[in-house]
């Protein structure tokens, strides 16, 4: 197929040629990874400025959507690439053929640096999908930390920089360039833009950036980052959200607040216990969802009110694939039970669901929340369990609200009304600002025919 880029995928591809650190904060549906591809392809073919480029992208990204890109586009032919996944002799197999392009997951990053027995020899490396690296103890952030002096380029590629607050910018940047913008070490990161805000005697659960904090790691970043937004650049299809709400019987709510206000709540003669805040979260995020795990992991049922929202949702969308994002597996297994349905794990899964083959289809949105483009199957999602994260909730959405997507998109949230679902909501609003704020801060626009950084 013959690349014909915006103007704006023009600009990103040169930005990333004139930067060796760049940040390149794209959202979904603006290509990306065609972007990159094109400005790897100058430095290895034309410019010679590199010789060999790592690419490290969530699984099903690195496996389906970096080749089908490659060998999609016209101007690419001649740019080789080998998949670096499957079995430990075939990842081995798989770095000795002679590419430009070696396309890894992020979970083998560590293995490749350290345990593969090859010698780390890339001299530029893409991240798709840099928020995977927002923790500075992952072993995969310590291991490419600790050969990036050998890089002489590197790519980050987000359209969710900053999902859980300005705290996960510092990893991020840090593999980038190594320090030099927010500082070598998260201490010093946090003493100088944030205080100390929700906190048990002396530990500190979290931070609050300072006054001026925001625009301060703003400007400090901007001459490396770029970022665009898809309503800016695309014509979006319209996208409708839609709170369903359900609501529990007296019965039910006594269950659900009894564990809420004690810790602890008795089911079956089964005693189901919360250790802390952060399992007590999970706990009333099941049962809100209509059933909960006991501590040897067997299931006891609370309600069903979701599931008879979802039957209606379905028989409402009169005969439409919809696409259902569910989070703990014992909402797969109740979800399963009333409905034929088929999960989208693999290559073929995607192909069938973009061919209109499966009428219900549930997706997990920490295993496909990257990269897949699911738009050509069906325009409906239903989120039956709800998930902190703003990047994967984010992520999610847009395998059908992209670019291509022919149709309105209307994307339902099942909320347990009185419970922890609205509090959720309402985080993933508030997430949703900060990372609006980063993204506006550093945002690439048209100006006089060319775009200009604000």
């Amino acid at each position: 197929m013959k690349y014909n880029p915006h103007d704006y995928q023009t600009y990103a591809t040169n930005f990333v040629l004139e930067h060796p650190v760049a940040a390149v904060l794209l959202e979904m549906g603006l290509g990306k990874s065609v972007i990159t591809l094109t400005a790897v392809f100058e430095l290895l073919y034309n410019r010679f400025e590199v010789g060999k480029v790592l690419v490290i992208a969530p699984l099903r990204v690195a496996r389906d959507t970096w080749p089908a890109e490659i060998e999609k586009w016209d101007h690419l032919k001649g740019l080789t690439y080998s998949v670096v996944i499957g079995t430990e002799s075939e990842r081995k197999e798989a770095l000795r053929k002679s590419a430009g392009i070696f396309l890894i997951n992020r979970e083998n990053v560590d293995w490749l640096i350290n345990k593969s027995g090859f010698p780390f020899d890339f001299d530029m490396v893409v991240i798709d999908e840099l928020s995977s690296f927002k923790s500075a103890s992952a072993k995969r952030f310590k291991s490419l930390l600790k050969v990036r002096p050998k890089v002489k380029r590197i790519v980050g590629l987000t359209g969710t920089p900053s999902s859980n607050g300005l705290m996960d910018l510092w990893a991020e940047f840090r593999i980038l360039d190594m320090g030099e913008r927010l500082g070598r070490y998260i201490t010093h990161y946090r003493m100088n833009f944030f205080v100390p805000d929700k906190r048990n005697q002396q530990m500190i659960f979290f931070y609050k950036p300072r006054p001026g904090a925001e625009d301060a790691i703003y400007r400090l970043i901007s001459d490396i980052t770029i970022s665009m937004k898809s309503a800016d650049f695309l014509k979006m299809p319209e996208c409708i959200m839609n709170e369903v709400e359900v609501k529990l019987s007296e019965k039910e709510w006594s269950v659900y607040d009894e564990l809420r206000q004690e810790m602890v709540v008795s089911l079956e003669d089964e005693e189901i216990d919360a250790a802390n805040a952060t399992a007590l979260s999970g706990k009333l995020l099941q049962m809100a969802n209509g059933a909960i795990y006991n501590e040897e992991k067997e299931v006891f049922h609370i309600h069903d009110r979701k599931l008879d929202a979802l039957e209606d949702l379905i028989e409402g969308a009169n005969g439409k694939p919809v696409l259902v994002a569910y989070w703990y597996n014992h909402d797969l297994e109740r979800i399963r039970e009333r409905f034929k349905v088929r999960e989208i794990k693999t290559s073929k899964d995607i192909r069938d669901w973009n061919n209109g083959d499966i009428p219900i289809a549930v997706i997990h949105p920490a295993s496909a929340g990257h990269g897949l483009n699911l738009q050509s199957g069906g325009s409906t999602l239903i989120w039956f369990g709800l998930t902190w994260s703003l990047e994967l909730y984010q992520q999610t959405n847009a395998r059908l609200w992209r670019q291509g997507q022919k149709s309105t998109v209307v994307i339902h949230h099942i909320i347990s009304k009185d419970t922890i679902d609205e509090d959720v909501m309402k985080a993933l609003r508030l997430k949703e600002k900060t990372q609006t704020d980063l993204i506006d801060a550093v945002k690439a626009r048209i100006g006089g025919g060319v775009y200009a950084r604000q």
